[in-house]
């Protein structure tokens, strides 16, 4: 019984979370009967060195949905075989980060047990990327649901995802690939027209300050588009402009508007304004790519472009859970405050 159940410590899918998937897997495929008795907590914390509570926490989900029960003094046993697990989810994106968390939460909570879910993560690199969907090839999966974004790389990328994942089990998110078959779902931002909207629907607070940059590192995975879109828009509403590949080494300068794309830079951009004069939303602005909590309440507000996380991990469990094939662009939204 030991052998069916499979944590692999590369996965970014929560321990208790692998151990329920295991046991769903294998009642489906018929290794695990109806009044079979699974490991006890004791077995599983030996065998995997992950602690009691990982172990009582799998269970008790299992438990909560009535696919096993625990007998006093002979542990758990298998009270439900009939289960309709519609997917089993290859999910590889290309960092974890806080709106990266947001879509992978919405998007396991809405297949909830109707599918189990791989989760790995390649950190933006295309080496990695490639390995990871080969060594995937050894397991089989009805769902590959990827986010291609990369540092470097990835030139060949159509030609690699077309070779090595069929078709009609790809959605791509975020990042559009032209060139795939119409069997590919697709949710994903317009990059380029997304930033320009943005700025046009801010447009009339960013007319108090002469000039924005965009703070964008040569080296990165961000979509060339948001360049084009940010610069399209200055042109078009004759704002000076400038790009700032490493706002480290930059001078902050009264009457312009900084817009971050990381978060790291973030941080380095508010420290930097802090040992000026400036006041920030009046003699500095800044716009960041990308909500989380925090910037609702980091230095009384930061206004923020973002596409809609949650709905984009939504959409895609939708698809896998009504066995469609879509393709459509994901909302994005502005959220005005005070460091503008």
């Amino acid at each position: 019984m030991l052998e069916l159940i499979d944590i692999k410590e590369e996965s970014k899918v929560p321990k208790y979370k692998q151990i329920v998937d295991s046991i769903l897997s294998a009642i489906e495929n018929g290794k695990i009967k109806l009044d079979d008795r699974l490991p006890s907590v004791n077995e599983l914390l030996i065998e995997f060195d992950i602690s009691r509570d990982t172990v009582v926490r799998a269970y008790d989900h299992l438990k909560k949905n009535k696919i096993i029960e625990s007998v006093p003094g002979k542990g758990y046993y298998v009270r439900k075989d009939q289960l309709a697990l519609k997917a089993k989810v290859f999910l590889l994106f290309n960092k974890l980060s806080p709106h990266k968390k947001i879509i992978y939460d919405s998007f396991a909570k809405t297949l909830g047990d109707s599918a189990t879910i791989d989760f790995f993560i390649y950190e933006n690199n295309y080496r990695h990327f490639k390995d990871l969907i080969l060594e995937s090839k050894k397991r089989t999966y009805t769902h590959y649901v990827v986010i291609c974004h990369f540092e470097e790389g990835g030139d060949d990328v159509l030609n690699f995802i077309k070779k090595e994942i069929p078709q009609e089990k790809l959605i791509v998110l975020d990042k559009r690939l032209e060139g795939l078959s119409n069997k590919v779902s697709c949710i994903y931002q317009d990059f380029e027209k997304d930033i320009y909207s943005a700025l046009v629907e801010l447009n009339p607070s960013l007319r108090k300050y002469h000039q924005i940059k965009l703070l964008l590192r040569k080296r990165t995975y961000h979509p060339t588009e948001i360049k084009k879109g940010f610069i399209k828009f200055c042109g078009q509403y004759a704002y000076e402009f400038g790009i700032i590949e490493a706002i480290e080494d930059s001078e902050i300068e009264k009457g312009t508007v900084y817009i971050n794309l990381k978060e790291d830079d973030l941080v380095i951009l508010i420290k930097k304004i802090k040992e000026t004069k400036y006041v920030l939303g009046k003699d500095i602005g800044i716009v960041s790519y990308n909500e989380t909590p925090l910037k609702e309440v980091l230095l009384d507000g930061i206004t923020v472009i973002s596409t809609d996380f949650e709905n984009l991990g939504k959409k895609a469990a939708e698809i896998i859970l009504n066995n469609q094939v879509l393709s459509t662009e994901n909302p994005f939204y502005v959220i005005p405050r005070n460091s503008l």
